[in-house]
């Protein structure tokens, strides 16, 4: 035997422990081990994609809004701004025509909304059914929201002219009479501008409730059918109680769009005749044209809070009043 092997005869010399080197696999599983990240990275990761959103919605809503809020106790320019407390708010609320304006403000908000809840689950149970034309007839109802509100104003503001507008030139022609003043009588101006948004927005409320109630399950349908239940008792058993998630959210876009609402007004009517469809945002920006910055910015923090004030709770209880599929 070789000399080199050591022997393991009694007596002999203990064989000398040599290091034990790590298995390729076994300092493999301690790498992967170690590049294992933390919970809290685990957490965080997610975070990170929501970075560059929350920058522009900080940049674009929050700073601007808290800047609102700071400019309306001072008295501004574009150059200096002299803090006032106070006293735009005072002079605000004390404008001859807000409690007007704010009524008109709350029938254009609250009509305008339920009319599109109204006419667009109609229309959105029209135009789930088989009919010849389905897409079309979807694109045609959809259109109005595409155009401009300004654009829209304008229109409408050639087509109800009194003396020469389309309108009224076929009401006489039916009627042999002359046409009402849709936008120069006080008593129906507001109601006319109402219809004109109702026309422009139930557009998008009737896509909201197309999206409801093609998420409803078939076998719901089915099950009523197998029973005997006709057309009415559908809608009131199974898609309107179903299709609620969409009738909060046309409530609720709707009617902010309503209390909020200046462009199609002020391009139709200015807030005439006179101050009889002055809202809230046309007494503003009156009183921006007039140079009274600080005066119209606090008007601005008015409207957020009325705003706020009546959607918010509205909201909740919409959403604790949704039904689950």
């Amino acid at each position: 035997m070789s000399s080199s092997v050591q022997s393991e005869r009694p007596g002999a010399s203990p064989v000398q422990a040599l290091p034990v080197k790590a298995s390729p696999t076994r300092r493999r599983e301690g790498s992967v081990q170690a590049a294992r990240p933390s919970s809290f990275t685990k957490r965080a990761y997610p975070l990170w994609f929501h970075i560059p959103a929350a920058v522009i919605f900080i940049a674009l809503f929050i700073v601007p809004t808290i800047m609102s809020f700071y400019f309306a106790f001072t008295r501004w320019t574009l150059f200096e701004a002299t803090f006032i407390g106070l006293e735009n708010f005072v002079m605000f609320l004390a404008e001859p025509g807000l409690i007007g304006s704010l009524g008109h403000t709350l029938i254009y908000g609250f009509s305008t909304s339920a009319l599109k809840v109204i006419i667009g689950m109609a229309l959105a149970v029209a135009l789930t059914k088989p009919i010849i034309a389905r897409g079309y007839l979807r694109s045609v109802t959809f259109f109005p929201v595409l155009v401009s509100a300004v654009g829209v104003g304008l229109t409408f503001k050639v087509l109800l002219d009194q003396y020469h507008g389309v309108v009224n030139q076929v009401w006489t022609a039916i009627f042999g009479s002359d046409g009402p003043g849709w936008l120069t009588n006080p008593d129906i101006a507001l109601y006319t501008l109402i219809g004109i948004d109702v026309w422009k927005g139930v557009g998008l409320a009737t896509l909201i409730y197309i999206a409801g109630i093609t998420a409803i399950p078939n076998e719901y349908f089915e099950a009523a059918r197998v029973d005997g239940a006709g057309s009415w008792r559908i809608f009131r058993t199974i898609i309107l109680p179903l299709s609620f998630p969409a009738t909060s959210t046309v409530i609720i876009l709707s009617l902010i769009g309503g209390l909020r609402s200046f462009d199609l007004i002020w391009a139709t009517t200015g807030g005439g005749p006179g101050f009889a469809t002055d809202v809230i945002a046309s007494v503003i920006y009156k009183q921006y044209q007039a140079g009274f910055y600080g005066l119209s910015t606090a008007g601005n923090v008015i409207l957020f809070i009325v705003v706020t004030a009546i959607v918010y709770p509205l909201n909740r209880w919409l959403v604790s009043k949704e039904t689950t599929l």
